[in-house]
């Protein structure tokens, strides 16, 4: 497997708390938890998480 690149927001601030990091995993996006990257990542595809993100906004 290729090496991922994990992002998280530039909003989340130095501090390191509640951070979420997506990667780009091709037609799926992956998220974990930016303080405990060892506990794993969850894989969704890419409409499921644009709305959750919408549902977030709203």
């Amino acid at each position: 497997m290729e090496s991922v690149t994990w992002r998280k927001a530039s909003a989340s601030g130095n501090d390191g708390d509640h951070c979420v990091e997506l990667a780009n995993l091709g037609p799926a996006v992956g998220m974990r938890d930016s303080k405990s990257p060892e506990a794993g990542h969850l894989t969704v595809d890419r409409a499921s998480l644009r709305a959750l993100v919408a549902r977030i906004k709203a």
